[in-house]
């Protein structure tokens, strides 16, 4: 392994062909990457220490059969409450842009969601995750198919308000990508924690794929945070950034 200070400089590799110019802007580079780091960790801190989120009605969404290719049919209601699968775990729902005025899928959002299947079983073992359209069930579902999604939980709000309740949806139907995180307290009080869209001042339409990988954005987003994830991935026995989340439950 590398990691070590010569002449000043936090060696990444062993090359000896470096050129002095070269390694002084790597080292710039490191430095301003520690920065963000702790910048970032600063932002969890604060997003840790949200007071209460508003209470929330127990929303109702339709879903279809739990096998994909099962068809489409019979349809069923499913209310927010149930989405919470255990105690003390956090729901996170992530608002695909579809349906109504978004008659073709969004691709970005088609790229997130390939990648959440692809780690569903991961995301299981530490918090809920579903996926909610203002597309029908069939329309949402085709779509599914056709991109293999079988470890996702899909479900439609054309009905009701919750998506334009939590800022994803307009009066006219457009759509717009956005995550968010509820909790539901010991007296089965349905909170809101946390929501984020893509849209954050007038000058950022667009903020970009802040965490590229999946499994981490998610468990930064959620009150238990990524510490809390670490064990349960394998890896180690401690925490990787016990605060890059929000309180330990």
């Amino acid at each position: 392994m590398v990691h070590t200070i010569v002449d000043g400089t936090f060696r990444q590799t062993n090359l000896t062909n470096e050129s002095s110019g070269y390694l002084a802007k790597r080292e710039e580079l490191r430095l301003a990457e520690i920065d963000l780091m702790r910048q970032r960790e600063r932002v969890a801190e604060l997003r840790r220490n949200l007071p209460e989120g508003a209470a929330i009605q127990d929303y109702q969404f339709e879903e279809g059969p739990r096998e994909l290719d099962a068809g489409d049919a019979p349809v069923r209601t499913v209310r927010l409450s149930e989405l919470f699968t255990k105690p003390n775990r956090s729901l996170v729902i992530y608002h695909f842009m579809f349906g109504k005025r978004q008659s073709k899928a969004c691709p970005m959002c088609t790229a997130w969601l390939d990648a959440a299947d692809g780690v569903a079983h991961h995301l299981a073992q530490n918090l809920d995750f579903a996926v909610v359209a203002a597309a029908d069930i069939p329309t949402l579902r085709a779509h599914a198919r056709a991109r293999g999604w079988d470890k996702l939980r899909l479900l439609s709000a054309g009905s009701n308000s919750f998506k334009y309740d939590l800022g994803s949806e307009d009066r006219q139907g457009g759509q717009d990508s956005t995550v968010s995180i509820f909790t539901r307290d010991a007296k089965g009080v349905l909170r809101h924690f946390y929501t984020v869209h893509p849209r954050m001042a007038s000058d950022i339409q667009e903020r970009g794929i802040d965490l590229l990988n999946p499994i981490w954005h998610f468990m930064d987003l959620t009150p238990r945070g990524r510490g809390s994830w670490y064990p349960s991935l394998a890896y180690g026995t401690k925490p990787l950034l016990a605060s890059s989340g929000v309180p330990q439950s």
